[in-house]
């Protein structure tokens, strides 16, 4: 067996972008906007880290207008779920001193 700590995902481990992964977790579309504001980031840091997570797979983007306004909207993609779940299980072993444990 070994620590819980290398099921961590690198790519999700940041504190900023797990934030944006489990706010995107909680819902189906989210505006930029609105993500930015609940993540507590500048645009130009969100946008960083949402490339990041889109080059990863994890995050889709999706661009159109409301009217005549350009919008942004933001999805968590099954691949980006599956890996929030693992790496928040990994959490879990770690916080709960179960280091021995498999993922379920």
């Amino acid at each position: 067996m070994s620590h819980p700590r290398h099921r961590l995902n690198d790519v999700i481990h940041s504190p900023v972008r797990f934030s944006i992964v489990a706010t995107l977790a909680a819902s189906d579309r989210t505006e930029f906007p609105f993500l930015r504001d609940t993540v507590e980031v500048s645009d130009s840091t969100l946008s960083k880290h949402i490339s990041v997570l889109e080059t990863a797979g994890y995050v889709k983007v999706t661009k159109g207008y409301v009217g005549k306004r350009p919008r942004t909207w933001l999805s968590i993609t099954p691949e980006g779920r599956g890996a929030f779940k693992k790496h928040c299980e990994a959490l879990r072993a770690i916080a709960s001193g179960r280091l021995d444990e498999e993922p379920r």
